[in-house]
């Protein structure tokens, strides 16, 4: 390598590329989708493509998997901050169970996590009542 390769390799590392990461969690399955701050796609994985089974697609070792690969997708483009967006299942009370898996093994691999944020969509007067327009009739 020559002078300006390491010189450029270098200044690489020394910028601070942020992305944000979706975590989406339910009891059945698990979706890591990374983007860039512009939300232009950098990586996105799931439980299907790091396992076969269908039962351990929402396991916490199935999402370190998943964490690993993506971190491994991302290292190599550069980031090293992320903004964790975590979000379950509309109308849950907590995450899936792999969603805390995800956090804790990006940051073990190095990356620094500005914050986290739980975006899970919440019902805001429910479903449209039984009975139609002129209600309920005995």
């Amino acid at each position: 390598m020559s002078k300006e390769e390491i010189k450029e390799t270098k200044e690489k590392k020394k910028r601070n590329i942020e992305a944000i990461v979706n975590i989406y969690t339910s009891f059945n399955n698990t979706l890591v989708h990374v983007t860039d701050m512009s939300g232009m796609t950098l990586s996105k994985v799931t439980g299907g493509v790091v396992t076969k089974h269908d039962r351990l697609k929402a396991n916490p070792t199935v999402a370190m998997f998943i964490a690993k690969k993506v971190a491994d997708e991302i290292k190599d483009l550069g980031v090293n901050s992320l903004y964790i967006k975590i979000r379950a299942k509309t109308g849950n009370p907590a995450p899936g169970p792999g969603a805390n898996a995800i956090v804790k093994s990006l940051s073990r691999d190095g990356f620094k996590i500005v914050s986290i944020t739980d975006s899970t969509r919440i019902a805001r007067g429910g479903p449209k009542k039984k009975g139609g327009r002129r209600g309920r009739r005995p």
